[in-house]
């Protein structure tokens, strides 16, 4: 009997995840990354893993390099900072060249920016001047890549954007986490990518009252490519989380996804390498890890050698790993489990 694997059991099937910080205050260290361990942390408590990781300083070359491998790679990748509307700011311009496209004013990401824009002058007891010089700049934080979708942001309503690449495209990372554009609810607002108007979304949303309601702000159903979020993290994060509940929900693994490991004394990773390629060959989808230390406070030189993947062949895994230290004569330390 042949037995077809669901994308939540094969991890083949499963969509590889990036992470781009960008900014040359992280690099120069006059501030401290907080992304990365956030989104390791948002993944981790859907049961999904961050894969890789670029920092990026402001080159617009470099930053222009780094997402047409992004575009290209059919991954879902995130992308923090420089999307604001100051001469630093250079990624909505590097997303336009690494996919050969034009910047536009997207529609709704203009109505979203007027519309706090109101709310601010009205916070400040002014009135709100539409073609005045510093409001019309402020515009610049709408343009994105023709083709591009909002990512709402629950912080000042100033949207990120999503688009898709030459990966997605080309077939790779055709990551359907919900309904498909055709199987959503009629009642559910379209929207118009930058560039270009749809009928049945301006429909849609004279309907719903509102221009760029949230929730619809990105289509269901999306795929590889990179969601593009501000730099500062008490708006990045929610909207990092937005994306993942709202398309990848179908891909989460929570509580099935297990780590376990055990500390290893006076032994070598040249020696344990044969086990550990061993395991991962018999054991398709789990990775075996090794992470070394010669100063843990508690146990001090050791080896922490473990296994992480899907329940069930995890713990088989494990228990081959534990019979061929066994065979090895290493003394072991406690076992862990996360």
């Amino acid at each position: 009997m042949t037995t077809h694997l669901t994308p939540l059991e094969s991890p083949e099937a499963l969509p590889r995840f990036g992470l781009i910080i960008i900014g040359d205050e992280i690099l120069s260290g006059k501030r401290a990354d907080k992304h990365l361990p956030k989104v390791i942390e948002l993944l981790k408590a859907r049961g999904l893993q961050l894969d890789y990781a670029d920092y990026v300083g402001d080159s617009p070359d470099r930053i222009t390099a780094t997402l047409e491998r992004a575009f290209a790679s059919g991954d879902v990748v995130f992308s923090c900072g420089g999307i604001g509307a100051t001469p630093d700011d250079h990624t909505r311009q590097c997303a336009a060249r690494a996919l050969g496209r034009e910047l536009v004013l997207h529609p709704q990401a203009e109505a979203l920016i007027r519309q706090r824009m109101q709310e601010l002058a009205k916070e400040q007891g002014t009135v709100y001047e539409a073609n005045r010089p510093d409001n019309l700049h402020r515009l610049n934080m709408g343009m994105f890549p023709v083709g591009a979708q909002i990512i709402p942001n629950p912080f000042n309503k100033i949207p990120g954007f999503f688009c898709a690449g030459a990966g997605a495209a080309q077939g790779k990372g055709q990551f359907f986490a919900g309904p498909t554009q055709d199987s959503r609810s009629a009642a559910e607002p379209k929207l118009a990518p930058s560039g270009g108007s749809d009928p049945q979304a301006e429909s849609a949303d004279a309907d719903s009252g509102a221009v760029g309601e949230p929730v619809a702000s990105l289509r269901r159903g999306t795929q590889g490519g990179v969601f593009f979020v501000p730099g500062f993290p008490v708006m990045a994060w929610p909207m990092i989380e937005w994306v993942l509940d709202t398309h990848f929900s179908a891909f989460f693994q929570t509580g099935a996804w297990i780590e376990k490991s055990v500390i290893v004394f006076g032994a070598m990773e040249a020696a344990l390498t044969p086990l550990m390629v061993d395991i991962e060959h018999r054991h398709p989808g789990v990775k075996v890890f090794s992470l070394p230390s010669v100063d843990h406070p508690e146990y001090g030189r050791h080896i922490e050698l473990g296994v992480k993947g899907a329940a069930g062949p995890t713990g088989q895994a494990y228990i081959e790993l534990l019979k061929g230290l066994q065979l090895l004569n290493t003394q072991l330390g406690p076992e862990l489990v996360r």
